[in-house]
C-alpha cells in the first residue's frame, strides 16, 4: 500500500512537471531585431540586406512581386536587389523561443504578407506626393557628424598616425602604447571589449602637411559667417555629383576640410543626399576620387551616432570590393573604415554576414603596415560576437594567425583575435588541434625576442585555452610551460604575472583531481568494473522490486 502510494506521488508529481515544462506562449516581448520590419512577425527565413538588416524572405518577394520599396522607421528604403540567408540570427530567434517557452516562427502566408504590403502601399503614397524622396528627417535626427579630418591633398589621401608601427613585431617603445594593445582578462569578465585605439591608423586629427594642391580654411567661402550649413550641403552634393572628375575631386577635399574644421557642420553634412552621393564615388574607376571617398567615409564612421546609419546606407559591400581590388591607399582606408564601423555592436553581426572576414583576414598580409593594423583590430571586435567567431574558424583563420604569430607578423594585435576565438568551443579546439599552446610557449621562450604587448597577449592565449579544456594540460607539459610560466610569473608585467599564476593553479587542480581519480583502466583488466556494475545493477533490481 505504502509502495502503490509512493508510485501515486511520483505520477502526480511527473504530470505536475511535466505540465509545467510543456511548451506555453511566452508572455515576454521579442526583442526588436528578430521581428521582420515588414510583417511585424517572428522571422521565419531571415536574410541579409547589402545594408545589413534582416528581413523574412518571403516579405522581400511579395514587396518585389508587387514592385514595392517599402520605407522603414529610421527612414531609410531598404535595397532588396541582393540577399543572404542569415542563419546566425535564425538560430538565436529558435533559441530564444526554446528558452521563453515560445512557439518557432512558423512560414508566413503569402496572402496575408500581400495583404499588409498593400496597406503600406496605400499608407506611403500619399506621403511621397507631398515630400522629396531624399529628405528623411527621422534619419537626420540619428545623424550626429563627422569626426575631425586628414589634411585634404588630392594625391595622397593617407596620413601619418601617433604610435609609430615600424617595428616587425609591432613593439611600441612606449608603455602606454604597448599596454593598450595588451588583452585584459579578468575573472568576471573574461571577453569583454579592450581599451584599444578607436582610431583608425589611416586618420589624423593634425592637419600639418602643406600643399598647393590643399585647400585651405581661408578658400572656404562664408564658411565663418554661415549660420545654416545647407547651402554648403548643396554645393557639396552637386560637386560630388559632377561629371566632372576635378569637381568630384574638389567636392571630397572640401568635404573632408568643413568636417575637421567644423563641429556643428559634421551634423548637417552628414545627410541622406550627401551619403548617396559619396556611394557612388567610392564605386569610381579614378583612384583619386575612390581613395579620397572612401577617406571621407572614415571620418564620418567616426562619429557613434553615425556608424549604424552609415552600414544601413549599404556602405560595407563596397568597402569590401576596394579592400580586395582597390589601391594601396583605397584599401588603407577601407580597412580603416570597417575598423570603425566594426566599434558599434550592432554592426558586427551584418558586417560579418555580409562577408568582410575573409578580405580581412587577406588584409592581415598587405605589404601596408595600416592596412595590416586595422584589419587587425577590425577582425578582434568582429570576433567578440559568437557568429563571428565560428566564421572565422570556418574559414580556416587560426592557421593563418599563428603562422602570422610564428613569424612575428602583426604578433601582439593578431593574438587579441586568437584570445577571442579560444572564447568559443569551435576555436578552443581549432587551436589545440593547431598545436597553438607549443607556438605560444615557444613565443614565450624567447622573451628577449618579442616586446611586452606580445608576452602578455601570448600569456592570455594561454590563459583563454586553459579554461573548460582537458586536453591542455597535456598539451602544455609536452611544451614544458610550466617553467616558463614560473619564469612569467618572477619577473613578467603585472598582467602577465597574474594571468601565468591562474594558469599555474589550473594546472595544479587538474593534477590533484587526477590524482582522485580512479584507475579504470585497471579496473577494466582486474574485471572489478564489471563486478561492480553487477552488483550496483543487483541491488537497483532489488529495490525497485520492492516497491511493487
Amino acid at each position: 500500500m505504502g509502495g502503490n502510494g509512493k508510485h501515486r506521488w511520483i505520477f502526480s508529481f511527473y504530470q505536475r512537471s511535466n505540465s509545467s515544462s510543456s511548451p506555453k506562449q511566452s508572455k515576454t516581448q521579442p526583442p526588436h531585431e528578430f521581428l521582420c520590419p515588414i510583417s511585424g512577425s517572428l522571422m521565419f527565413d531571415p536574410v541579409v540586406i547589402p545594408s545589413g538588416q534582416s528581413f523574412d524572405r518571403i516579405s522581400i518577394q511579395v514587396c518585389r512581386d508587387l514592385g514595392f520599396t517599402p520605407t522603414l522607421q529610421d527612414g531609410s528604403t531598404p535595397d532588396f536587389s541582393t540577399i543572404i540567408p542569415n542563419l546566425a540570427i535564425k538560430t538565436t530567434i529558435l533559441a530564444w523561443c526554446r528558452d521563453h517557452h515560445a512557439q518557432d516562427p512558423a512560414p508566413p502566408d503569402y496572402s496575408s504578407l500581400e495583404k499588409i504590403v498593400r496597406s503600406k502601399i496605400q499608407e506611403q503614397t500619399p506621403s511621397r506626393l507631398t515630400s522629396g524622396p531624399d529628405i528623411r528627417v527621422s534619419e537626420r535626427e540619428l545623424l550626429k557628424a563627422v569626426a575631425e579630418n586628414p589634411p585634404g591633398l588630392f594625391s595622397h589621401a593617407a596620413t601619418e598616425i601617433g604610435p609609430s608601427v615600424n617595428s616587425r613585431l609591432l613593439c611600441s617603445t612606449s608603455t602606454s602604447s604597448s599596454s593598450d594593445e595588451s588583452v585584459i582578462v579578468t575573472a568576471s569578465s573574461p571577453y569583454t571589449p579592450l581599451p584599444l585605439s578607436t582610431r583608425p591608423a589611416c586618420f589624423s586629427a593634425s592637419g600639418s602637411s602643406s600643399s598647393s594642391a590643399e585647400i585651405t580654411l581661408s578658400e572656404i567661402p562664408n564658411l565663418k559667417s554661415q549660420s545654416s550649413s545647407s547651402l554648403e550641403e548643396q554645393e557639396l552634393v552637386l560637386k560630388l555629383k559632377s561629371s566632372d572628375i576635378f569637381e568630384q575631386e574638389t567636392g571630397l577635399v572640401l568635404l573632408r576640410k568643413i568636417t575637421r574644421a567644423k563641429e556643428e557642420a559634421r551634423v548637417s553634412l552628414c545627410s541622406p543626399r550627401l551619403l548617396s552621393a559619396l556611394r557612388s564615388l567610392i564605386t569610381s574607376r579614378y583612384s583619386v576620387v575612390q581613395t579620397n571617398a572612401i577617406a571621407s567615409l572614415v571620418n564620418l564612421s567616426l562619429e557613434k551616432s553615425n556608424k549604424v546609419v552609415i552600414v544601413r546606407s549599404g556602405f560595407v559591400p563596397l568597402l569590401i570590393d576596394a579592400l580586395k581590388a582597390g589601391s594601396s591607399e583605397a584599401q588603407e582606408h577601407a580597412a580603416g573604415a570597417l575598423f570603425s564601423l566594426a566599434l558599434e555592436d550592432e554592426n558586427k553581426m551584418a558586417i560579418g554576414v555580409l562577408g568582410a572576414l575573409q578580405p580581412l583576414l587577406h588584409a592581415l598580409r598587405s605589404e601596408s603596415e595600416r592596412t595590416q593594423h586595422d584589419s587587425a583590430l577590425a577582425l578582434y571586435h568582429l570576433s567578440l560576437i559568437q557568429s563571428n567567431r565560428v566564421k572565422l574558424v570556418k574559414l580556416g583563420a587560426v592557421l593563418t594567425l599563428l603562422s602570422m604569430v610564428k613569424s612575428g607578423d602583426s604578433a601582439s594585435r593578431v593574438l587579441l583575435v586568437l584570445c577571442n576565438l579560444a572564447a568559443c568551443p569551435e576555436g578552443k579546439s581549432a587551436m589545440l588541434d593547431a598545436n597553438a599552446v607549443a607556438i605560444l610557449v615557444g613565443m614565450l621562450r624567447e622573451s628577449e625576442l618579442v616586446c611586452k604587448a606580445t608576452r602578455e597577449n601570448c600569456v592570455a592565449a594561454l590563459f583563454a585555452l586553459s579554461h573548460g579544456s582537458m586536453r591542455f594540460k597535456g598539451l602544455a607539459k609536452e611544451a614544458r610551460a610550466v617553467e616558463v610560466l614560473r619564469q612569467v610569473e618572477e619577473r613578467g608585467s603585472e598582467r602577465a604575472k597574474d594571468k601565468a599564476k591562474r594558469i599555474l593553479q589550473i594546472m595544479r587542480e587538474r593534477k590533484e583531481d587526477e590524482d582522485d581519480e580512479i584507475d579504470w583502466e585497471a579496473a577494466l583488466e582486474s574485471g572489478e568494473l564489471s563486478r561492480t556494475r553487477y552488483r550496483v545493477a543487483k541491488d537497483d533490481f532489488a529495490a525497485n522490486s520492492t516497491d511493487f
